[in-house]
């Protein structure tokens, strides 16, 4: 681009990250050249054209597409995400002026060095999110930029200036006008972000304003103060943070107890907090919130299904946790242990260890089990229905009887899974069904 005559720079997140001895993820530029221009520079190379209305072409590399901007002033956000119009500029310090927040707008030369109008580089030593002149009008401009901020704080362990989380607490209203599939988006970047319990601690009105449902949890007491000391939100944020960084886990942290309010009781004669139920209310609130978050099929039948099954109900036995392998299949039940240790972790001390051994415990059985050949569907059964007809059994919907019945004694561990035993109670069952069939 510069041997072309365009004055040219890295720019934003990629210069941020850089300062703080991170590992970019991507590299963005910014240009003097006009998109016909930056076309022209890299005539033959392999480019996409789809923001080039905004003055964005990127030029895909062999290291990842790489965006290149022209230097520009934006327009009004009527549908606060776009400009409804750009207006390409000549000086970079106009282009900076458009951008988020301070640490986003700086651009890097190698040759010039850094260039920081807006005082970036001091907020990144201070560890302070601050937006780009009037932090009201920047959210106005595209209020999602209220859950990137919240995000960068997650992730950097930042916290945003006075002013800043003033404006966004005061617009959070407006993130109901931003796309749900955006919302999610930056939802799953606040909560797998090391610093995801500490933000949603500490900017929970924001939180609540696309997900109302979560809202009865703050402030409400357990009153089972031998395993709770903090009230049901500051132990979902806690939990939230313990868990692994995996979006089906977090999500299942942040929904596993949304249930209580609903579902909350108090014992009369001890006063002690009850919840019947509440795995089953809370599998239906997520389900409700991530289908309106329009959240992928997958993911949200794999949160419902383990914040249903987050307390374990079914029991810790050997045959439990059988049954719940072929039930939920081992991904799920590998990530139902993940769930078990983080809300252990997120007890008052005094229940915190026993709960954490339960969980290694659970563990541990979990990988024997796994260990072992797997019979976890008919189809896993050391006999099958060739063996059943062999035995005088006739094609139907009897030899599916059969087959599922030799099954739930594998899963109890009423016979083993070998053909000899199976082949013994095949018998005995085929003469039951036939029998029934000549009566």
């Amino acid at each position: 681009l510069e041997a072309a005559g365009w004055e040219s720079w890295a720019v934003g997140g990629c210069v941020r990250d850089a300062l703080l001895g991170l590992s970019p993820h991507d590299w963005d530029l910014c240009t003097a050249a006009a998109p016909e221009q930056v076309l022209a520079c890299f005539a033959g190379e392999r480019l996409l054209e789809t923001g080039r209305k905004h003055g964005t072409v990127t030029l895909l590399t062999p290291d990842g597409p790489l965006e290149i901007t022209t230097f520009r002033r934006d327009g009004a956000y009527t549908d606060r995400r776009h400009p409804d119009g750009v207006e390409f500029v000549a000086r970079l310090e106009e282009d900076l002026a458009r951008r988020d927040f301070t640490v986003n707008a700086m651009a890097y030369h190698p040759r010039r060095g850094l260039r920081d109008p807006f005082g970036g580089r001091a907020d990144l030593g201070a560890g302070i999110l601050r937006c780009v002149g009037d932090a009201a009008a920047r959210f106005r401009e595209d209020p999602l930029r209220i859950l990137r901020g919240l995000r960068f704080a997650a992730r950097l362990g930042f916290r945003l200036e006075a002013s800043t989380a003033a404006a966004a607490r005061q617009d959070r209203a407006l993130l109901a006008t931003v796309s749900a599939e955006r919302v999610l988006e930056e939802l799953l970047g606040i909560l797998c972000a090391p610093g995801a319990g500490r933000v949603l601690l500490e900017y929970p009105e924001i939180l609540f304003a696309v997900l109302p449902e979560l809202a009865p949890m703050e402030g409400f007491q357990q009153h089972r103060p031998e395993a709770h000391c903090w009230d049901v939100w500051g132990h979902t944020a806690r939990a939230v943070e313990a868990a692994v960084p995996e979006p089906a886990v977090r999500l299942t942290m942040l929904f596993h107890d949304s249930g209580k309010p609903a579902t909350f009781t108090r014992d009369p004669e001890t006063g002690r907090g009850r919840f019947y139920g509440h795995p089953a209310e809370g599998a239906r609130i997520a389900e409700a919130a991530l289908n309106r978050l329009r959240c992928a099929g997958a993911l949200r039948r794999d949160v419902v299904c383990l914040v249903e099954n987050h307390e374990m109900r079914t029991g810790h036995t050997r045959r439990a946790l059988r049954r719940l392998l072929a039930r939920m299949g081992e991904e799920n039940l590998l990530r139902l242990l993940d769930v078990r240790r983080a809300d252990a972790a997120a007890h008052a001390p005094a229940a915190r260890e026993r709960l954490l051994a339960m969980a290694a415990e659970d563990a541990a059985a979990v990988a024997a089990l796994l260990a072992e050949p797997p019979c976890l569907s008919v189809k896993d059964l050391a006999v099958g229905g060739e063996d059943l007809l062999a035995l005088g059994m006739a094609p139907g919907p009897a030899l599916g009887r059969v087959l599922a019945s030799l099954l739930e004694k594998v899963l109890d561990e009423e016979l083993p899974n070998q053909r000899p035993a199976l082949l013994e109670a095949a018998r005995e069952a085929v003469s039951n069904e036939m029998g029934g069939m000549l009566k």
